[in-house]
């Protein structure tokens, strides 16, 4: 069930920068602490498919067709792409900490479920990776997949909502420098820009 491996190898996982993490940090950035909590949640709903795949055994089957691999892949490419165009054009100035507005929050979980959603890679990963920590002579298999994935989406949120924090406590000298702004800005972008050119040339 839940053993002390699991929950090594699973923070591990959920500590490697990846789009999730990179798009929690942005928004912490320049839109404040709540907003970089909204995000947080969207990237761990945005788990729950990739989720309900791997229990329904729907990833076998992303796993062997190269065809619907390909068109959820370059879904997840031309999102990221996107996202890196907005980035880089959005001219204005990093906003102060405020509470976001519900339409503000709404549109954040959306990208945030969309980033994860269009990653192919992690339906093929929880398929590879939960199995590997179910005991066959425990409890049902179903069971014990639902709980460990309940148990890795909890420490996803956590990590990511201190991800946020983090580069919310860096505030301040931000937005005080319209340089530091900018520079972030073009970083991000080409990080946005970097993970989708590192999606549409990987294969499996």
């Amino acid at each position: 069930m839940v053993t002390v491996e699991f929950l090594i190898t699973s923070l591990i996982v959920v500590l490697v920068p990846g789009t999730g993490v990179v798009f929690t940090v942005s928004t912490g950035l320049l839109q404040g602490r709540r907003a970089s909590v909204f995000a947080a949640l969207g990237c761990t709903a945005g788990i729950v498919p990739h989720l309900l795949a791997t229990a329904l055994g729907l990833a076998a089957l992303m796993h062997t067709s190269a065809v619907a691999f390909q068109v959820l892949k370059y879904a997840g490419v031309i999102y990221l792409l996107h996202l890196a165009y907005a980035t880089w054009k959005d001219k204005a100035a990093f906003a102060v900490d405020r509470a976001a507005s519900g339409a503000t929050a709404k549109g954040l979980i959306v990208k945030a479920v969309l980033l994860n959603v269009l990653n192919p890679k992690l339906t093929i990963f929880f398929l590879a990776f939960l199995p590997q920590f179910i005991d066959q002579s425990a409890s049902p298999p179903l069971a014990q997949l639902l709980l460990l994935s309940f148990v890795f989406m909890a420490m996803t949120f956590v990590v990511f909502v201190a991800y946020g924090l983090l580069a919310h406590a860096f505030r301040s000298a931000v937005i005080e420098s319209p340089r530091i702004q900018s520079s972030l800005r073009r970083g991000f972008a080409a990080a946005f820009a970097g993970l989708g050119t590192q999606l549409a040339l990987s294969e499996r």
